[in-house]
């Protein structure tokens, strides 16, 4: 069986960040958090890398990354473009922004065949999350229905202090099985509380305890997924492609697998502090932490000079 690849979702400028986040240097020897996903990934032993992005973005992100990544483990590019569309379809002419996760990881149905993981390019997972995923991914196989699995971190260890935050906050059966995911939006925390949007009252908050599972887009599938999600975007695309900001989610996605019993999506217990660059205060803290776990002697500095060494003995699953 081939290794698993990791899909690193980056077409996303990060309007609320304001700039390109993806390029930013993060590490004390300039490395960003990419790096530290690629790094993670081959001790971790994925065999391959796939960027999403998009065309305009090409040129600076494979100077800035893909070249420099390039050095150290296959690589391949997919295009996320606002006219990737199914046959009869065109984007609203209102229309800026490309079509959601669900729609990016759509973007390589045609570089991998696979069993992949999903991560985003501005959140840092951690080698636990990685190493769980691809011993995962290794094992799984589609049988009556699709094996999938998600990286699941504490809603406490996934908050920002310069603003509300968006996350999937999960519900799973007691056999660590995933049952649904809620989109929750608006989750801040203040003075020790935290509180969000009601997912089914637009006028109420309601609290949080922060030891709820969510979702922070490390998702695992097999390449049955592909199906799926052009199916359900063309549907998506009936019924909401004439708004200008309609999103198809890749949580809509697995939630209706789950629903129609055509998937099951294993919860890998993460009990990480998952970080990542929403906000540009964001910054000097994920700074800060990534010299910490250099200083804990978790990764080296600089990352290039490392050799990952044999995958299985470098991280515990």
């Amino acid at each position: 069986m081939s290794e698993p690849t990791l899909l690193i979702l980056a077409a996303g400028m990060g309007s609320r960040y304001g700039g390109l986040k993806q390029l930013d240097r993060v590490g004390p020897s300039g490395e960003t958090i990419i790096d530290y996903s690629v790094f993670d990934a081959r001790r971790a032993g994925f065999g391959k890398i796939v960027f999403v992005i998009r065309r305009d973005i090409e040129q600076a992100f494979k100077e800035h990354i893909g070249h420099r990544v390039a050095d150290d483990i296959a690589i391949d590019y997919a295009y996320q473009e606002l006219d990737d569309l199914p046959d009869g379809f065109t984007p609203p002419s209102e229309r800026v922004k490309p079509w959601g996760t669900g729609h990016a990881v759509l973007a390589a149905r045609g570089v991998i065949d696979e069993p992949f993981a999903v991560i985003t390019a501005d959140d840092f997972y951690g080698a636990e999350a990685h190493a769980a995923a691809a011993a995962y991914l290794r094992g799984a196989e589609d049988t009556d229905r699709a094996d999938y699995c998600m990286a699941g971190y504490r809603l406490a260890n996934t908050l920002s202090e310069f603003g509300g935050v968006s996350r999937g906050i999960c519900r799973c059966d007691d056999d660590g099985r995933l049952d649904h995911v809620v989109e929750t939006l608006g989750i801040e925390q203040r003075e020790g509380r935290i509180h969000a949007d009601d997912p089914h009252d637009d006028d109420h908050r309601i609290s949080l305890t922060g030891d709820e599972i969510v979702s922070m887009t490390l998702w695992g599938f097999t390449p049955s997924i592909f199906g799926y999600l052009d199916s359900m975007f063309t549907e998506f695309l009936k019924a909401r492609g004439g708004e200008a900001k309609s999103e198809f989610y890749l949580p809509f996605v697995v939630n209706k697998l789950i629903r129609t019993e055509q998937a099951r999506v294993k919860v890998l217990d993460c009990n990480a502090t998952w970080f990542g660059v929403t906000f540009r205060q964001d910054k000097p803290f994920v700074q800060q932490r990534i010299a910490e776990l250099v200083e804990a002697g978790d990764y080296p500095s600089p990352l290039k000079q490392a050799n990952t060494g044999n995958p299985s003995n470098d991280t515990a699953v």
